[in-house]
């Protein structure tokens, strides 16, 4: 495998210069980027058939073991807080459990049974859920059981793997392939491929909220305001997106329990049932449904 190959390139960094060293591994980490803007149509392509899945009230999983593991939750745990992504509808699948997140955990990578029996038992995975699974090699025992297990049971199977020609990629229904080679330490994939797979997961997850609605004007519309510094963004962006005063957006955020959306729209003049409506209606689009609050003004 490409990623576990040494590279002649970096036999010597060990007694390299340490800016020399840094320089190689920063070039690594730039090719890592370039890997992914080569892969943007197959990721294009996930989004897309994630997209029909989790509008039809679908499960977002993610599954690996390991860096590409722990990187996978990471990014599944952010959509909560950053796009109000209903905790039930997220399913988080790490080889070795909790425990695999601050230490390695010997064998979880090759828990094929416990990998379907999360699948199959403990979620409930059906057509619906959408599978992200994450291995640098595309052969990790526990990843490539979670997928197909999942796709036994229907569910859109999304594989990301720094091989080609790899099982996950084979076996996919949406395969991206993140080719980042030899490592600058050989097979130390928390370096280029992790970084890959970083950005990759990255832009998948928030292609797909901007395109379920929960981006709007290039804000947080769902953002979660959990602490100080949240409270006050929530604030500054209604004011941004309605030009209301402070104390007005204050009072909306209290009428609508901290919903933005609801919030701008009654600020916009809507009662607070016909902005509930509208954005029902909308499919939780803001966008959409400020045009039909607009055009509904206009008749009158």
């Amino acid at each position: 495998m490409d990623t576990e190959r040494p590279s002649p390139r970096f036999s010597g960094i060990d007694v390299w210069e340490p800016l020399d060293a840094l320089d190689a591994m920063i070039e690594g980490q730039l090719a890592a980027v370039a890997a992914v803007r080569a892969a943007r149509r197959d990721i294009l392509h996930a989004v897309l058939a994630m997209e029909k899945r989790l509008a039809s009230g679908g499960r977002l999983v993610y599954a690996g073991a390991g860096t590409s593991g722990r990187l996978a939750v990471q990014d599944g745990a952010e959509l909560m807080p950053t796009f109000s992504w209903p905790k039930d509808r997220l399913v988080l699948l790490l080889a070795g459990g909790d425990e695999a997140m601050v230490q390695a955990v010997e064998g979880a990578e090759d828990e094929t049974h416990r990998a379907a029996e999360l699948i199959r038992v403990e979620h409930g995975i059906c057509a619906n859920d959408v599978l992200v699974a994450v291995a640098a090699s595309g052969k990790t025992p526990f990843t490539l059981s979670a997928l197909r297990e999942a796709k036994k049971l229907g569910a859109l199977a999304v594989g990301i793997a720094n091989n080609p020609g790899t099982p996950l990629l084979a076996e996919a229904d949406c395969p991206i392939c993140l080719e980042t080679g030899s490592e600058p330490i050989a097979g130390s994939t928390r370096m280029n491929a992790g970084t890959a797979q970083r950005v990759t997961l990255a832009m998948l997850s928030s292609l797909v909220m901007i395109r379920l609605g929960r981006v709007y004007e290039g804000l947080m519309v769902e953002v979660q305001a959990v602490n100080a510094k949240l409270v006050g963004r929530r604030e500054k962006m209604l004011v941004h997106l309605t030009g209301k005063d402070l104390g007005a957006v204050r009072g909306a955020l209290s009428q609508t329990g901290g919903n933005i959306k609801l919030a701008v729209l009654v600020l916009q003049g809507c009662a607070l049932d016909e902005a509930r409506a509208l954005l029902e209606r909308s499919g939780g689009r803001l966008r959409d449904a400020l045009a039909v609050a607009a055009q509904g003004k206009g008749a009158d």
